[in-house]
C-alpha cells in the first residue's frame, strides 16, 4: 500500500539559478553524486533535480524518457501567510502566473479547500503554493 511520496525527480537546465531560487524559498539544497543531482529538501520531502551533464548525453535511463526541464508541475503547502508568500516570491524574482485562487488540495483525502498562487521557477516548472487556513 502506498503511504506517501518520498521524492520526485525532474531534469534541470539552469543549475545556479535553480539552486539560488529554491534556497530563497527556504529549502535546503544539497549537491549529490558529484554535481549530477541537486536535492531540494523541505520538511520530509525532496525534489531531485538532475543536472544537464546527467540527462543530456542520453544514456541515463532512470528518468521519464520524454522529461525535459520545465516539465515539472508541483504543488507545495505554504505554512505562512499569503503576504509572506508573495513577498518571498518577489524576492526570488518569481512573477505570479495566477492567483490567489480557491483550490482543493490533497489534505484530508483531497477534501480540503485552500488558496493557491502559481508561479514558475527558473527552468519554467509550474509551481503552485497552496495555503490552508
Amino acid at each position: 500500500m502506498i503511504r506517501s511520496f518520498d521524492h520526485i525527480a525532474v531534469p534541470m537546465q539552469r543549475v545556479e539559478e535553480m539552486v539560488q531560487f529554491y534556497t530563497m524559498l527556504g529549502c535546503r539544497v544539497v549537491e549529490q553524486n558529484n554535481g549530477m543531482i541537486y536535492a531540494v529538501i523541505f520538511g520530509d520531502n525532496k525534489i531531485n533535480f538532475h543536472a544537464p551533464q546527467l540527462w543530456e548525453p542520453g544514456q541515463f535511463t532512470l528518468r521519464g524518457p520524454t522529461a525535459l526541464p520545465g516539465s515539472g508541475d508541483v504543488c507545495f503547502v505554504w505554512e505562512g501567510t499569503q503576504d509572506s508568500l508573495l513577498s518571498t516570491l518577489q524576492e526570488a524574482g518569481a512573477g505570479i502566473e495566477e492567483g490567489p485562487v480557491a483550490r482543493t488540495g490533497g489534505m484530508n483525502g483531497g477534501s480540503t479547500q485552500g488558496s493557491s498562487i502559481y508561479t514558475r521557477d527558473p527552468d519554467n516548472n509550474l509551481l503552485e503554493f497552496i495555503i490552508y487556513g
